[in-house]
């Protein structure tokens, strides 16, 4: 019988894994997970990362296996244990990311140079990025005709159980986990993440269980309103693989639900974030350049202590502060509150789009090259498909349709918490009686306005001109 090391990534469970199917078909395997310092992760990701290998790591110890975890270069920690196990395939998950793709393709060489074959798997999207072309053979700039594409093609691949046993090769030797620094010295501000999350595989089926039993079939009414548990919350599952897309759309295939609309509008969510990785897919600079070249042009303002203030959650806009402070304490935003602040800090600020995606980097748990860039790039303007330059979202607009009962701001921001619904979101505008007995000091307890939104908006078009009909 043959040995094969499993090379796990962006798919860490042990259902509906192919790369590990791969390899127990051929034999015992060795499973291997390399903390590469090409990642680049944030303190977020870091964190949620140590939950979710360790998690991973007991049930593979479960089923009579070993997690192994190494800390290096993937380019030569992959061949030289493969070589030491005497193993004759690795199998992994296909990459998008672009730094992935070029470990990949130097590990492939150094494989191949030893005699041992590299044999990756769909495994994190749902199809490969380079099979989904338009009539003409090129590659699609828009959404819906790459989502119409997608459902076409796109079967999920029937279930596949995780193995009941994995054959011990070991012990192979080992890093310790707690050695990795992953998790937050003091102080400690991983609390708010611990209360949210539950990591890991059996995490992700719990929720996508909960999700379907309750909330799908409402989707598409209640998707946009943060106040409530409307969406799924599966996003960090489906980063880190802790789930496979296959079988989330599955699960949301197969559910009697009565409206028809909240599953497809769902399926579409999750179109939207194969379409992200797909256009990095084709355009490895989409985290740091912009699509559109003309937006090189505009010039971006420096402010340091209003980026830090959009940072905490200080900016005196209600909604705003209540998304960025849900972002700290949780390691998530609701993704209509991802657009609102997003384009507060590119419109209303003119803070470039890769200042705040860097932020969202660093703090966000589902933190996703793809997704994280491609969406920032939508707001601006500068992306595919994006919105146009001169649509900029109105907080306070924002604020009262989506969370009209402001039960979103008053968990976040609970100094406003007294304010009657229509000053909420706008408490600069509310008479100094309403504020007096809400316990509100503009300045005090809770900031004024860092810009007014009229002139921020002017501000905006102005500097945006510049780009004229190419960016509409």
């Amino acid at each position: 019988m043959a040995t094969s090391l499993v090379w796990l990534r962006n798919d860490l469970r042990l259902a509906d894994n192919p790369a590990l199917a791969a390899g127990l078909a051929g034999g015992p395997v060795a499973l291997v997970y390399v903390l590469d310092p090409a990642a680049r992760w944030g303190g977020a990701s870091l964190w949620w990362l140590h939950q979710s290998l360790d998690r991973l790591g007991a049930d593979i110890a479960a089923r009579g296996g070993q997690l192994v975890l190494r800390r290096g270069d993937s380019r030569q920690i992959i061949p030289a244990l493969a070589q030491e196990l005497g193993a004759t395939t690795v199998q992994a998950g296909r990459a998008h990311e672009p730094y992935l793709r070029e470990i990949d393709r130097d590990v492939a060489a150094s494989l191949h140079a030893i005699g041992i074959e590299f044999q990756r798997h769909r495994s994190a999207l749902a199809l490969a990025p380079e099979a989904v072309l338009n009539q003409a053979g090129g590659v699609y700039g828009v959404y819906t005709p790459f989502s119409r594409a997608c459902f076409e093609k796109f079967t999920p691949r029937p279930p596949i159980p995780a193995p009941a046993r994995l054959a011990q090769l070991g012990p192979i030797a080992s890093d310790d986990l707690a050695d990795w620094g992953l998790l937050p010295s003091a102080p400690d501000w991983a609390g708010g993440l611990r209360a949210a999350w539950q990591p890991g595989e059996a995490g992700a089926q719990a929720q996508l269980a909960a999700f379907g039993a309750g909330r799908l079939d409402q989707y598409d009414l209640t998707r946009n309103q943060p106040g409530i548990p409307g969406t799924s919350m599966l996003s960090p599952h489906l980063h880190w693989g802790e789930i496979a897309i296959d079988a989330v759309w599955r699960t949301a295939d197969a559910l009697p639900t009565p409206r028809h609309e909240g599953k497809q509008h769902y399926l579409k969510e999750l179109l939207w974030r194969e379409f992200a990785a797909y256009l990095l897919w084709h355009h490895p600079s989409l985290a740091s350049a912009p699509m559109r070249a003309e937006f090189e042009q505009v010039a971006w303002r420096d402010a340091p202590s209003e980026l830090r203030a959009w940072q905490r959650g200080m900016t005196g806009v209600p909604i705003i502060d209540a998304g960025m402070r849900q972002l700290w304490q949780t390691g998530w935003l609701h993704n209509r509150v991802r657009m609102i602040v997003a384009s507060y800090l590119i419109k209303h600020l003119l803070i470039p789009w890769q200042t705040g995606a860097a932020w969202f980097w660093d703090t966000l748990v589902d933190a996703d090259h793809a997704s994280n860039a491609a969406s920032w790039q939508w707001v601006a303007g500068s992306g595919a498909d994006a919105a146009p330059y001169f649509r900029i979202f109105n907080p306070v607009l924002q604020g009262a349709k989506f969370d009209p009962d402001g039960a979103y701001v008053r968990r976040f921001v609970p100094e406003l918490a007294r304010l009657p619904d229509a000053h909420i979101h706008a408490p600069w505008e509310a008479p100094a009686m309403v504020l007096q007995a809400a316990g509100v000091v503009l300045g005090e307890n809770y900031p004024q306005p860092l810009v007014d939104l009229k002139y921020g908006r002017e501000r905006a078009l102005a500097a945006f001109k510049i780009l004229g009909k190419n960016a509409a």
